[in-house]
């Protein structure tokens, strides 16, 4: 169970980081829950999209799946260090397409996280589970924040969780070289 939550809270702070931002930007009070089930809606559904991409993977891949998956978790990690933060202007929109398009691009790394979960057999409704309620409650807490943070810390923040996948991945390599389980 602790590795599972290992590798669903660096997708918390992301989440956390993204919602903070429309806090900083201004989002009005009385969208803030449909913002949050907007997010948690994608949050749920790419890493099932994920496992199902994975679990096929891992049958084809066979004994390759596990390094694959600690290859996927790195490259998410990779990825997040290196993204563009969203635009203020589509921040600030933040309904409609727009909404929807910053649910979507949050939620990518979700898919990679859903396929690393399939390809190692990790408990997936448990997985989900905890990813739809760190959604939630992340983005309540990240946008009534947001407007007492600085754009510093909501960096920090995405920072951070680019650093825990990448960490998350080291340590399964390690067990995998070394014969542990995760």
């Amino acid at each position: 169970m602790l590795g599972l939550v290992a590798l669903v809270l660096p997708l918390g702070l992301d989440t956390f980081a993204v919602s903070a931002a429309l806090g900083i930007a201004g989002l009005p009070p009385d969208r803030r829950l449909r913002v949050s089930a907007v997010f948690t809606a994608f949050e749920v559904a790419m890493p099932l999209a994920g496992v199902i991409a994975g679990v096929t993977a891992g049958h084809l891949l066979g004994g390759v799946a596990e390094d694959v998956a600690i290859g996927a978790l790195a490259a998410v990690g990779v990825y997040m260090l290196f993204e563009t933060d969203p635009d203020a202007a589509l921040l600030r929109r933040s309904r409609g397409a727009a909404l929807l398009g910053l649910g979507l691009s949050l939620s990518i790394d979700e898919l990679a996280i859903g396929f690393s979960l399939g390809l190692l057999g990790v408990p997936v409704v448990a997985a989900v589970a905890l990813i739809g309620v760190q959604a939630f409650a992340l983005s309540q807490v990240g946008l009534r924040l947001g407007n007492r943070v600085g754009a510093r810390f909501r960096e920090g923040a995405e920072r951070l969780a680019a650093a825990a996948l990448i960490g998350l991945a080291a340590v399964l390599l390690l067990l995998r070289l070394t014969g542990g389980s995760f």
